[in-house]
């Protein structure tokens, strides 16, 4: 009956059913499914292409490691997700600690990575100039997302950028449900205020 919930529930179950017997080609399929929303909110935590890479790869092995270890109490999806955010908050560890061994600003541009710019036909997109106007905004509201406190931040990025539910939030960060609309309430008024500043009245 349990089995036939969580069927019900998690449209992977099939796929992580199979994964839990050894089956590659459906780890895969896993894999295809979550990876573009894996590393939006990797590189959302971490602000860094190669680095948000870096941790959606270890993130998807960690979880084909702990596969037998997944007990379908939440979705899949919502499994994975706390596993890339343990992921993205041990890797900003390590940033900021190479912060005081190398000349590095989180201003600096965001690199385009194989996949993550869309086709560019010159004859229907926007001018250069909107296209710049476009950049400068998402880059400012980046700055504005990784100059909040880490526990803000992971709030923010869950509920605001990728719609999880407040109870999801909570048991992926093992927090109450409570904590998780406070902290949203401060990231929020925090990223108001930031967004002000660098972008003048919203």
């Amino acid at each position: 009956m349990k089995g036939m919930k969580q069927k019900a529930t998690d449209e992977d179950y099939e796929l992580v059913s199979l994964c839990k017997k050894g089956d590659m080609d459906a780890f895969e399929a896993l894999v295809k499914k979550h990876q573009n929303r894996m590393f939006n909110i990797a590189y959302r935590m971490v602000g860094n292409y190669d680095e948000a890479s870096d941790v959606v790869q270890d993130a998807f092995v960690s979880a084909y490691r702990g596969m037998r270890n997944f007990k379908g109490r939440a979705k899949f999806s919502t499994w994975l997700c706390a596993i890339v955010m343990n992921h993205s908050k041990n890797r900003l560890k390590q940033l900021k600690a190479q912060l005081h061994h190398e000349k590095y600003s989180i201003n600096d541009p965001i690199p385009a990575g194989e996949g993550q710019v869309h086709g560019e036909p010159a004859s229907s997109e926007p001018s250069a100039l909107e296209r710049l106007e476009q950049r400068d905004v998402q880059r400012k509201v980046q700055q504005c997302i990784e100059s909040l406190d880490e526990e803000f931040r992971e709030v923010l990025v869950l509920r605001d950028i990728q719609g999880f539910s407040y109870d999801e939030i909570g048991d992926m960060l093992r927090i109450p449900g409570g904590t998780v609309k406070s902290r949203l309430f401060r990231a929020r008024d925090a990223m108001k205020d930031c967004l002000k500043k660098v972008m003048g009245d919203l």
